[in-house]
Formats: C-alpha cells, sequence, structure tokens
C-alpha cells in the first residue's frame, strides 16, 4: 500500500477511514475500485430513512439510493404495542428529531461491500441491509431505546455503535449481528473511534443536551461526561479523561466538558475535538494528557445568541482532518458554515456559507473535505488546499452522517425492492 494512502486511511477523522476494507493500490486511488470493490459515500438521510450511495471523490455524483428501513411497518407495530417504547419513541421525535423520527444515524458498509450497516435512533437498533434487495440481513436492538455513533474495527469485522440511553457501547460482529462485548460510558455515550490501528476504542460521552438548563451556571446539570478509552480485545476500561479538569486547569471554566465530534492526527498523538456551545475547537495532547490550544471561530452575527435555540447544545458539530494531517475542516452548524483551518497556525481560510452543516469527512481521494448541509438536503464539498467549496450534490432529507465505504464495482442500487 501506498505510504499516502496509509497516511490517508489513518486519518479520515480517525473512524472514518476504518470503512475502507482491504488492501488498495494505485489504480484503485485513481478509479476507485479494487477486487472488485467500488469506493463509495454513504450520506445517511435521517428524515427520510433513506442512505444515498454517491461517488467518494471527483463529482461525487449520485450512484443509487437504499432504504434502510424496509421493516418499518414491524418496528411501528413492536413500539406502538410497548407503552415504554412508545414514549421514548415519541420523545426523540419530537426531542432530537426536531418533530421527525430518526432513521439513521450512522453506516459502515461490510469488507467485501455487500451489505452496509445503519444505526437507527427511533427503532433502537443496528441492522445489516443486504445492498443488493434492500432486505435486511439482521437486526440487534440495543440496550435501552436509542442508538446512536458507530465506528468500524480497522479489519471491518466489527461495529462499536453507542447505546445512548444505556450508558454503554456494544460491539458486535459486523457479519452475524453478535454481540461481541460491552463497555459502560459516561451519560448519553457518543462518538466512537478505533485508535492505534485497533488496540483502542474511545467512547466520548455528551450528557443531556435536550434540556434548556444551558447556561454555564446549570452546567452540573448535563450529566457524567467523560471520555472512555478501553481495549478493543477484552473491553476492559483502561483510562478516562475528564475534560471538565483539564479545561479548569487552562481557565475555561464557563466551557461545556461534552466532548462531540473530534479528529485524530495521523500518528493518535493529537485530538482536535468539538465541544457544547462552543464555536471553535480544541487541541488535546495526549502523551501529556492536557489541552495545548483553543481556537475560536468566527460567529455568524445572524445567529440567534439563545443557546436554547442551538440544535442539540452543539454550535459546532462536525470535524476532519486531511490526509497529511495539516488542515482540519470543521462544520459551523448554528453559524451556517464550514471552514478549514491550517493545524499549524490555526489559520481560517474562507468561510463557505452552508445551511445547517452537521458533519464533514474527507473525500475518498483525501482532496475535499465534504459536508453535509441538513437544511439543504445536501452534501458540499470544500477543497482543502484552498479552503474553497467545488460543488454540492443533492440528497434526501436531513442528511447528517457521511461515510466512506465500498459497494461492488458493478452496483448501481438494489433490485427487487
Amino acid at each position: 500500500m501506498p505510504a499516502s494512502r496509509t497516511r490517508h486511511l489513518c486519518s479520515v477523522a480517525a473512524a472514518l477511514a476504518l470503512t475502507v476494507a482491504g488492501p488498495a493500490t494505485a489504480a484503485s486511488a485513481a478509479n476507485g475500485t479494487a477486487d472488485g470493490l467500488r469506493e463509495v459515500m454513504f450520506v445517511g438521510n435521517n428524515w427520510d430513512g433513506t442512505a444515498d450511495v454517491i461517488r467518494s471523490s471527483g463529482d461525487f455524483a449520485k450512484i443509487g439510493r437504499i432504504n434502510v428501513i424496509p421493516d418499518k411497518a414491524q418496528r411501528l407495530a413492536e413500539i406502538n404495542a410497548d407503552p415504554i417504547k412508545w414514549i421514548y419513541y415519541t420523545s426523540i421525535r419530537n426531542e432530537v428529531g426536531e418533530g421527525h423520527d430518526q432513521y439513521v444515524d450512522d453506516m459502515y458498509s461490510t469488507p467485501d461491500g455487500k451489505s452496509v450497516v445503519v444505526s437507527r435512533p427511533s427503532f433502537a437498533d443496528v441492522v445489516s441491509i443486504d445492498l443488493a434487495t434492500d432486505k435486511v440481513n439482521w437486526r440487534f436492538p440495543v440496550a435501552g431505546y436509542r442508538a446512536d455513533h458507530m465506528a468500524v474495527s480497522p479489519d471491518g469485522t466489527r461495529v462499536a455503535v453507542s447505546a445512548s440511553t444505556a450508558n454503554k457501547v456494544q460491539v458486535l460482529d459486523i457479519d452475524t449481528g453478535r454481540e461481541l462485548g460491552e463497555f459502560d460510558t459516561g451519560d448519553k455515550p457518543h462518538e466512537n473511534f478505533f485508535t492505534n490501528g485497533g488496540t483502542y476504542i474511545w467512547n466520548m460521552s455528551i450528557g443531556e443536551v435536550t434540556t434548556s438548563l444551558d447556561d454555564p451556571a446549570w452546567d452540573w446539570t448535563k450529566g457524567d461526561r467523560h471520555i472512555t478509552i478501553v481495549d478493543a480485545t477484552t473491553f476492559k476500561q483502561v483510562r478516562t479523561i475528564d475534560m471538565r479538569q483539564r479545561l479548569d486547569a487552562i481557565g475555561l471554566k464557563d466551557f461545556s466538558d461534552a466532548v462531540r465530534p473530534a479528529a485524530f492526527t495521523p500518528d493518535w498523538s493529537k485530538l482536535y475535538f468539538q465541544v457544547s456551545f462552543f464555536n471553535g475547537f480544541l487541541e488535546y495532547d495526549v502523551a501529556t494528557d492536557r489541552i495545548t490550544r483553543v481556537k475560536t471561530l468566527p460567529e455568524n452575527p445572524a445567529t440567534n445568541p439563545d443557546r436554547t435555540t442551538w440544535l442539540l447544545d452543539s454550535r459546532h458539530h462536525g470535524i476532519s482532518m486531511n490526509p497529511e494531517g495539516t488542515k482540519l475542516c470543521v462544520a459551523g452548524t448554528m453559524d451556517n458554515y464550514a471552514t478549514v483551518v491550517d493545524r499549524a497556525s490555526f489559520d481560517v481560510g474562507p468561510l463557505i456559507t452552508a445551511s445547517t452543516p452537521y458533519w464533514a469527512t474527507v473525500s475518498g481521494d483525501g482532496k475535499d473535505c465534504v459536508i453535509s448541509e441538513a437544511g439543504a438536503d445536501q452534501v458540499t464539498a470544500i477543497d482543502f488546499a484552498t479552503g474553497q467549496k467545488v460543488l454540492s450534490v443533492p440528497v434526501g432529507d436531513h442528511p447528517q452522517r457521511v461515510r466512506l465505504g465500498h459497494v461492488q464495482a458493478d452496483w448501481t442500487g438494489p433490485t427487487g425492492s
């Protein structure tokens, strides 16, 4: 594998790169195919219950669309028959879903490119969908009542999912859906990463994000928020990191310690992360266990200053890093822009107008940052080198997570569904 491609796999917001299955070649980097597979991007349309499959670079043209809720009638019947499930389902719709069902939070393809594994918040489960037929291969109901962010191991065989109301992460066999293990987290586990070649799993818990107690004086009501690091084989806890102590140490006592989207450097030595309510990000040095730099990004003067109006406490939600580890791409969710930031100098590039940008990832060729615009039903590519917008591509209703993955080389969408 070429060195540049290896760096790419290690740096696409850490977990994003782990969707790549099997060794790549120079030819595959050029044409997006290898071993009968084609590299693509999966765009989860959360309110639609669909995922658009688009090219992973270049023109990002649409290849096909899959239905990730083919069993919707069955799931709704089960929910309506259980008062507790119905209460949680309704709560998710009215609070987190802004009046809409949440059908797809996260997704990863299997190594053979034949299936995609999806976490579905409203249905509190993880399912494997056959890409050829849109049929469910297997279903795993998570602990509690809501499924959230996932991550895939470097070899593509295991998927870790946050069971957000149960305060735990469950790790599944990606081919069978069998649970391999689980571990406890802080309140409301969110982002997951397999790090250091799959040696560890990092989980960030974000606490309560649906309450209106958003003033810093009420931060203590948000719950126990910390990073949990476990051995990825035994699922035994190795370490916890409470950012409250690290923030207080540098005088940021009014900052939330809820770690939101994050990105590691290619060598895993530094973590760049967003926190609730903050229009910017922080740099954390793993070896010295301290926050080393803080970057405040521009405020949009049109943004409502009332914190209770910000989507799930996340003023900025989405951050990724280019393959070389020299540029960061940040989604300014409530400020309606995205921008590329130089990692060494923290110089900010052009502010690219976007409608509720909710996620940031890296194109298959590593040249562009790709953001999901939940408010405009499109994904937009931004050139890492220039910071300028490349193009936008329309997708389904309320795109959120965008992940690199693979399909069969001749796949254009499910048949007979």
